[in-house]
């Protein structure tokens, strides 16, 4: 059995903009009142018929960043895929990196073709 993806996440130059528009055209409902104005897209709320969905995440990159579109799955330790991924060629973008207070750890890589794919272990 593969591992789940459990989250997606824009990162966008106008975090503001794009939590607009995507709240526009899907009907998401994103709370950004928090320290990091991460646009929370909760699951609940956001399923369709048959309870199928994931949760995400909108916010706004670094100045002069164009920003990147990726998901995130769920794996028991992140340095392990972090690795392989390396050795399949990959490079890793940052982790194992644990949130305070979150309760999680997170990871990110680019595929051999640079697109970034993040990994969560709760």
């Amino acid at each position: 059995m593969g591992q789940p993806v459990v989250h997606c996440e824009v990162i966008a130059e106008n975090g503001d903009k794009r939590r607009s528009y995507f709240g526009d055209l899907f009907g998401w409902e994103i709370d950004s009142n928090n320290p990091m104005n991460y646009g929370v897209i909760q699951r609940d709320g956001n399923t369709n018929a048959d309870g199928v969905g994931i949760g995400g995440g909108i916010m706004q990159g670094p100045e002069g960043y164009e920003g990147h579109v990726t998901f995130y799955v769920e794996v028991p330790d992140v340095e392990q895929p972090l690795a392989k991924a390396e050795q399949l060629g990959g490079k890793r973008l940052m982790g194992p990196e644990e949130l305070p207070d979150a309760g999680i750890t997170l990871g990110q890589f680019s595929d051999p073709e640079g697109h970034p794919i993040g990994l969560i272990q709760s």
